[in-house]
C-alpha cells in the first residue's frame, strides 16, 4: 500500500509518519505545500526521511495560490461573517489539489491528513479528494477510534516519538496553534479558548508574527497606491508586480502599520462554535482597496447583484467547497462583473486604520458634472423628473395606507 500524507514537520504529523507507516505496513510519502510559511520548511525533507517517509515532496505553491485563489476570492469581495479573511480556509482546497495530484503520479492507494475531528480542515480536504479524485481513499486517523486511545494527549504523542526516534524539537505545546500561510497566521486553541481573554494584550505581544500593534506603528500614516486591471492588482506604488509580489509588499506595508488584526467567534461548518485571532495585513488593505476601486467603476445593480452573493461564496470557501459548481458559476458572475474595475486607488495606512485618499479610473461611471449640488451643464439630470419617480415609488405605499386606515 502507498500513501500520501499531507506533512508539516510539526509532531502530529511527523508521529503520523511512522504510525501510519506501521499500521498499514504501507510506503508513506510526505508532502508539504509551500503556501508562504517561511522558514517553517527548513530542513523539512530531511526530517521527513529520518521519520520513515520514503520521500518527500516540497511544493512550491504561492504563485499559484496568489494568483489562482487568493486574487479571485478578492474579487468576490469574500469575507466570512463581516470578520474573516479566509486565510486558512483558502489554502486548503490547493493543498489538497497537489496532494491528489501527487496521489495519481505515484500511483498511490491513499491520501491522508492529520486534521482533527473537531475542526473544518477535515472537511475541506476531503471535499476537494471528493471533487478531484473520487476513487481516492482517504485517511483521517484522527477519526479513528486507536488513534485516539493510543494518542488522548500531548505526552503520549512525545513519548511515542521518542521510542520510535523521530525527531522532535519541542516538548511542550504552545499557548495556543498557529496557521501561516501567504495570505494571513491564525492563531487558536490553549489561552485563547477563554473568549474573554484579551488577546491584543502584554501576554500576547509575542505571539503576532506579521504586524506590530496599532499602539506600536508609526505615528505618521504612510500612502500607498494601487493599480488595478480587470479587478487584480498589477502594481504597488508604481510597480509593477506579479500576484505573488503584491501579496508579500501589501504584507510588509500593513504589517507595519498594525493592519489586518482580527479577534472573532466564529461558527465552524461542524457545528461549534471557535474563537480564532488572526493577522492579514496584506489581505485587508487588497479587499479595501478593491472595494474601492470598484465604487466608480461597476454598474449599481451588477454590483448589488453580486454584493448579495457575497455571503454565499464566503460561506462555499469557509466550508471547503471551491471546487463544487456552485462556486465556479458564482465565480463565472464575478468574472464579468470585473471587466471593467481598473484604475488607481490610494490608501492611508495608519495605526490599523486603512483610510481611502483617492480613486481614478479611465472606466469610472462618476461624472462630477451630473453629482454636482450646482447646476447641471449637461442637463443629463433634470431634478423636476424626480417627482414622478417618487411619486411612482410610493404608489404601493399609498395604496397600503388607505387600506389600513391611515
Amino acid at each position: 500500500m502507498k500513501i500520501v500524507v499531507a506533512y508539516s514537520g510539526g509532531l502530529d504529523t511527523s508521529v503520523l509518519v511512522t504510525w501510519l507507516k506501521e499500521t498499514y505496513s504501507a510506503e508513506v510519502i510526505a508532502f508539504c505545500a509551500d503556501v508562504g510559511q517561511g522558514e517553517e520548511l527548513d530542513g523539512l525533507e530531511e526530517k521527513a526521511i529520518r521519520t520513515g517517509a520514503s520521500k518527500c515532496y516540497i511544493d512550491d505553491l504561492r504563485e499559484e495560490f496568489a494568483g489562482d485563489f487568493i486574487f479571485p476570492m478578492m474579487q468576490a469581495g469574500a469575507i466570512y461573517e463581516g470578520q474573516y479573511y479566509l486565510g486558512t480556509s483558502i489554502a486548503r482546497p490547493l493543498i489538497a489539489k497537489r496532494m491528489v495530484e501527487i496521489a495519481a503520479k505515484e500511483g498511490a492507494d491513499a491520501v491522508a491528513h492529520g486534521a482533527t475531528g473537531k475542526g473544518n480542515d477535515q472537511v475541506r480536504f476531503e471535499l476537494t479528494a471528493a471533487a478531484l479524485a473520487p476513487r481516492l481513499d482517504i485517511i483521517a486517523p484522527w477519526r479513528q477510534e486507536r488513534f485516539r486511545e493510543l494518542f488522548p494527549g500531548r505526552s503520549e504523542m512525545i513519548a511515542y516519538a521518542e521510542k520510535h526516534g523521530i525527531p522532535v524539537a519541542a516538548s511542550t505545546k504552545k499557548p495556543y496553534s498557529m496557521d501561516r500561510n501567504l495570505l494571513h497566521i491564525s492563531f487558536e486553541s490553549g489561552i485563547l479558548e477563554d473568549p474573554w481573554f484579551d488577546a491584543s494584550g502584554e501576554e500576547c505581544r509575542d505571539m503576532y508574527k506579521l504586524s506590530v500593534s496599532p499602539e506600536e506603528a508609526p505615528d505618521s500614516p504612510e500612502s500607498v497606491e494601487l493599480d488595478f486591471l480587470a479587478g487584480n492588482c498589477v502594481r504597488v506604488n508604481g510597480e509593477s508586480m506579479t500576484p505573488l509580489e503584491v501579496m508579500l509588499e501589501l504584507n510588509r506595508l500593513g504589517g507595519k502599520h498594525g493592519i489586518g488584526r482580527v479577534d472573532m467567534v466564529e461558527n465552524r461548518f461542524v457545528g461549534m462554535k471557535s474563537r480564532g485571532v488572526y493577522e492579514t495585513p496584506g489581505g485587508a488593505i487588497l479587499h479595501f482597496a478593491h472595494r474601492q476601486m470598484e465604487s466608480i467603476t461597476m454598474d449599481r445593480e451588477v454590483m448589488h447583484l453580486r454584493d448579495s452573493l457575497i455571503p454565499k461564496y464566503a460561506t462555499l470557501v469557509y466550508n471547503g467547497f471551491w471546487f463544487a459548481p456552485e462556486r465556479e458559476a458564482i465565480q463565472a458572475l464575478v468574472s464579468s462583473s470585473q471587466k471593467n474595475v481598473t484604475g488607481t486607488v490610494r490608501v492611508k495606512l495608519y495605526k490599523g486604520n486603512i483610510i481611502a485618499a483617492g480613486r481614478r479610473s479611465p472606466c469610472s461611471l462618476y461624472n462630477p458634472e451630473i453629482a454636482t449640488m450646482e447646476a447641471d451643464p449637461t442637463q443629463a439630470y433634470n431634478q423636476s423628473d424626480a417627482t414622478g419617480f417618487i411619486r411612482l415609488n410610493g404608489l404601493r405605499l399609498r395604496v397600503a395606507a388607505e387600506v389600513q386606515g391611515r
